[in-house]
């Protein structure tokens, strides 16, 4: 690797790209003992450095530390956090009704077709709380956490399959070095927590990146093995079934392009597409035949006149931004190696005619470009496409392009540390604001994150920039069980839907039929039951309540009043057996809660 030693310029005089391979030559900051201003990051450096080491004696050293810096950024609170509104209890929900009603072809959220997306992440979620009911796990289908383990295998997948994928570009010290950075960001440690498509769609995203990466870099000098081959079709057949079109659009468009800069497709041959199409089929094709003919068609007009193209045409779902917008948040969802990558752009455009760099720019580039264009725009679109950037962000520190001599390096560094302090702060002000309480808990590790990735940016300041991106890993694993395992936990108020499933197991009475006025939530319905009823007005309230036996009825504070006198009409006189004041994280507002029973 090009040397950061002293007297010496990074990156001065060559071309990046130029001269030795990356990884050929000294270590980051060889020759330059740390001295008394390295100090403050000097231990962190050099155990980082040790690790880094570490994960280059072999593939599986390089595998068995990203799972552990996986586990470490994945698991705390994975069990603890709420289903979290709305998409994560709806995902959950669907799986849950597919083991009630043992129809594996559709989709339901209590009576409504859910034909949104297809059908893989909900076999993944059944096939798991299915096996853990056997095995007599108590109150399977509601523990939230059950449907997250494939979210949690296919982040760790996913960060797998980056280092593998990166080994088509770098060696294998820095192939870990990007492995863990994406492993490290905060948008795929958010992933791997909810019960959704999008850790599952990484994966396989970067599987057919990888695959497509082979295919370009050496399928033009011949035949590739089949194993690669193999791997590219079942990611990209795979991702049909999890989400759609989005693996071939990755594919697709980054093929597209560097058709384009090659003048010929004819590098796709190696990747033998005939018996792709076969793969693809036969994986992918007999449940949208199934739900074809089960829906009478309507899961694609659905799922693609609607969920899909709605996206592209309005903004759906309220989720509407302007374009740049994830140029803007990307700064904080790619933390803490953002700030590395976009210090890379100005590498990647002077060496963008070399094969490895057009690569990941036609990766990254034309997709990013199409997200920012649709109107709906959710943090997590642009996922899949972080591994390039991590890829590409050691690549151009592995020849001396990202330094501290670069105008305005420094204070884009800034951002390292500067992440973890405002969420320190914001979190202590939430924790206040909302329930009275200061994080102690969490507090001391939120800081130490915090001053973790000061000293990686102080690493950066003193030449070793290598060493400070991995510090930077450092920090996230600090980060994560800070807010997720200590700090998460004690925010009761952000816990609506689990407080009030926790009135019904107070009742004196089974099974209780259970209803809601004004708070709709998923989370609700997925914790309460299938059967949860949705009220609209006061006097459906008093309705149910007086049809007798074991019942339970939620009443939002907006809807009190008209309850309070369709039950005075009736001369109902239900018991209040508690209340529950929160914030809807979802609404963004404040939500209040009385629930009432009625007993045999």
């Amino acid at each position: 690797m090009t040397s950061l030693a002293a007297g010496k310029k990074p990156g001065a005089g060559k071309k990046p790209g130029a001269g030795k391979k990356p990884g050929a030559g000294k270590k980051p900051g060889a020759g330059k003992k740390p001295g008394a201003g390295e100090r403050p990051g000097r231990a962190a450096g050099a155990f980082a450095d040790r690790l880094l080491s570490l994960g280059a004696r072999s593939h599986a050293a390089a595998c068995g530390l990203l799972v552990l810096l996986c586990l470490a950024c994945f698991l705390p609170g994975f069990a603890s956090l709420q289903p979290m509104d709305r998409d994560e209890p709806r995902f959950a929900q669907a799986s849950k009704q597919m083991l009630e009603t043992g129809d594996l072809v559709d989709i339901r959220f209590q009576g409504e077709a859910r034909h949104k997306k297809p059908v893989g992440i909900y076999w993944a979620q059944s096939a798991v709380v299915g096996a853990a009911e056997a095995l007599g796990v108590k109150q399977a289908r509601t523990t939230i956490a059950l449907y997250r383990i494939p979210s949690l295998f296919g982040a760790v997948a996913a960060v797998l399959l980056t280092y593998w994928a990166a080994l088509a570009f770098l060696p294998r010290r820095h192939a870990f070095l990007a492995a863990a950075l994406f492993g490290a960001c905060a948008m795929l440690s958010a992933e791997a927590r909810l019960a959704k498509t999008d850790a599952l769609l990484a994966a396989t995203a970067v599987a057919a990146m990888g695959g497509l990466a082979r295919a370009w870099l050496r399928g033009r000098a011949g035949r590739l093995p089949g194993g690669t081959v193999l791997a590219f079709w079942l990611a990209v057949a795979l991702g049909i079934l999890i989400k759609g079109p989005m693996v071939p659009l990755f594919a697709g468009l980054a093929a597209l392009a560097l058709s384009v800069k090659a003048r010929s497709g004819a590098w796709l041959r190696s990747l033998r597409p005939g018996l792709g199409l076969l793969i693809v089929l036969a994986v992918a094709a007999p449940w949208f035949v199934a739900i074809a003919v089960k829906s009478g068609g309507a899961f694609f007009g659905e799922a693609v006149g609607h969920d899909m193209l709605g996206k592209v045409g309005t903004a759906q779902t309220q989720h509407w931004a302007p374009p740049g917008t994830y140029l803007l948040v990307i700064f904080g969802t790619f933390w803490p190696a953002a700030a590395f990558a976009a210090m890379a752009v100005p590498f990647a455009w002077q060496a963008r005619r070399e094969d490895a760099v057009a690569f990941l720019i036609a990766w990254v580039v034309p997709a990013w470009l199409v997200f920012e264009a649709v109107p709906t725009k959710l943090p997590h679109y642009v996922l899949p496409l972080c591994p390039a950037l991590a890829i590409l962000a050691v690549m151009a520190v592995a020849r001396g392009a990202v330094h501290r001599g670069r105008p305005g390096a420094r204070l884009v560094a800034l951002l390292v540390p500067l992440v973890p302090l405002g969420l320190t702060i914001g979190l202590c002000a939430a924790a206040w604001r909302l329930d009275g309480v200061l994080p102690v808990a969490g507090l001391p590790l939120l800081v130490a994150a915090t001053l973790v990735a000061a000293a990686a940016w102080h690493l950066f300041a003193a030449g070793f920039t290598e060493r400070a991106l991995a510090v930077s890993v450092l920090a996230a694993m600090l980060l994560s069980p800070a807010v997720f395992g200590l700090t998460q936990p004690v925010l009761a108020s952000l816990k609506v839907s689990p407080r009030l499933a926790a009135l019904r197991a107070e009742l004196p009475c089974a099974p209780a039929e259970v209803a809601t006025l004004g708070y709709r939530e998923p989370s609700l319905v997925f914790l309460t039951g299938t059967d949860l009823a949705m009220l609209d007005s006061g006097d459906e309230a008093a309705a149910f309540l007086a049809a007798g036996g074991c019942r339970l009825l939620y009443v939002e504070d907006r809807f009190r009043e008209p309850v309070r006198a369709a039950l005075a009409a009736r001369d109902l006189h239900p018991r209040t057996i508690g209340r529950v004041a929160g914030f809807n994280i979802n609404g963004g507002k404040p939500v209040g809660l009385d629930a009432y029973a009625v007993t045999p």
